[in-house]
């Protein structure tokens, strides 16, 4: 009651439920006995869903019984009871046709409660052995029909065990068949076969080739730590990377030297983000990618403030990046440069500077201090207004047993807190005569 299929990625032992199904199971049995299952392709994978296969004519399949009794015994009726249903991993089913009949073809499920199957596709048997060889099946690529991109077909099917006696005469074949010519001229990839995509090119092709694919490696790379904002991004044609500058040039000057060749959209020298020292480069950005090509051929190795300086189409994104992410704020490695008052823009928002004048009264910061919450229940988040909460109990303890706690800094005079009043007790007591603690050490 147990067959085994061995297929292009290894073995499979299916167990039949020759009690509960006995047409399917017969007719399953014969077939593996008469090899028509041999070279049979698994034409339809669904991840994690099913895998299916025995479609043993190319036309939809053919049950055993057309064999023995002719054409109209091509399908054979579906067996409705006992109702099995597909609630466990590895389930065998005949496939329907779509009017409730069988041929030859069969599905494995890859996946538990395929309640969609029942009523349907008839099951006659479970994966008792090769479920990983199942899995392996279930996670081949495939195009949009399902067919995997390379071949896994039945090799041979053996017989473990039949209980059922042959039904009249059947064709036994003394050995497994050849396989046929469409095996042989398959369009797809046979298993185990190697592609070699550098074969029949030269060595350059080669090496434009290996070039280009670390290339894209490496884009990739970039897009997933996040240096670029896409892998297929490129720089802009119409902005030129200009190196070996002198520190003293400033972007002014080179807009007056580049503005000869055409209009110029933005001109920015790097520049140090703490020391706002120039980083002797600079992007020149064009209205017209005509004008940059220009001054890409005329400015090269040109003498500025006494350097010779270096001209480049620039491959630099980041600008690209700002641009997308960053409301248009146009922005290349490093920060701007200088502004009209010669100040170096800083970096992110600007901290409020205050002189001593414009400082708020000492009792006024006292006012707003965290520990005025604990003496008279103000909120120092709402700047003095009441706060409604009621006063616990252990902290009016505290108040009972520490009145001078309930003394507020308010009503100090300005410029007084309680270690100056402190200090000015004990520098009283030392006019009165009393020796303070300094000259008690020294005695």
């Amino acid at each position: 009651m147990s067959v085994l299929i061995e297929t292009s990625l290894g073995d499979i032992v299916i167990d039949l439920l020759t009690k509960e199904r006995p047409r399917a199971s017969l007719n399953f049995l014969k077939l593996c006995k008469l090899k028509m299952y041999n070279f049979c392709l698994f034409h339809n994978v669904q991840r994690n869903f099913m895998i299916q296969s025995g479609n043993i004519d190319e036309k939809g399949g053919s049950s055993v019984f057309r064999i023995l009794y002719g054409e109209q015994a091509k399908f054979f009726e579906r067996e409705a009871a006992p109702k099995i249903k597909h609630t466990e991993k590895y389930t065998v089913s005949m496939v329907n046709d779509g009017n409730g009949f069988h041929g030859s073809q069969f599905l494995i499920t890859t996946v538990d409660n395929a309640d969609t199957l029942d009523d349907l596709h008839t099951v006659f048997g479970r994966v008792a052995e090769g479920s990983d060889t199942v899995t392996q099946i279930n996670e081949v690529y495939c195009d949009g029909d399902g067919r995997p991109f390379q071949d896994i077909r039945i090799n041979h099917t053996v017989i473990l065990h039949d209980p059922f006696e042959d039904p009249g005469v059947l064709p036994i074949p003394p050995r497994s068949p050849s396989p046929p010519p469409h095996v042989i001229d398959s369009d797809r990839l046979i298993v185990g076969e190697q592609v070699n995509e550098l074969a029949g090119q030269t060595t350059e092709e080669m090496l434009d080739y290996i070039e280009e694919k670390e290339l894209k490696a490496n884009t990739q790379m970039l897009e997933i730590i996040g240096d670029i904002p896409d892998a297929d991004v490129k720089p802009p044609e119409d902005v030129l990377f200009v190196c070996k500058l002198n520190p003293v040039t400033t972007s002014d000057d080179l807009e007056i030297i580049f503005s000869r060749f055409g209009p110029i959209e933005s001109c920015e020298v790097i520049r140090d983000w703490q020391t706002g020292d120039s980083l002797c480069y600079a992007f020149v950005e064009f209205e017209q990618v005509a004008d940059c090509e220009t001054a890409y051929f005329k400015m090269d190795n040109v003498l500025i403030d006494e350097r010779r300086i270096h001209v480049d189409f620039s491959q630099s994104v980041s600008k690209l990046y700002w641009n997308r992410n960053s409301k248009n704020q146009m922005r290349y490695n490093g920060v701007p440069d200088r502004n009209a008052k010669g100040e170096v823009p800083s970096r992110g928002r600007p901290r409020e500077e205050r002189s001593r004048d414009q400082q708020p009264p000492r009792g006024e910061m006292d006012r707003f201090n965290p520990r005025d919450r604990q003496r008279d229940g103000s909120n120092y988040r709402s700047r003095g207004k009441s706060n409604d909460r009621p006063r616990g109990r252990s902290r009016d303890r505290s108040r009972e047993k520490s009145p001078d706690r309930q003394t507020d800094r308010r009503n100090l005079p300005e410029g007084r807190s309680r270690g100056n009043e402190r200090r000015t007790r004990e520098d009283r007591r030392d006019r009165d005569g009393r020796k303070t603690m300094n000259e008690r050490r020294v005695d």
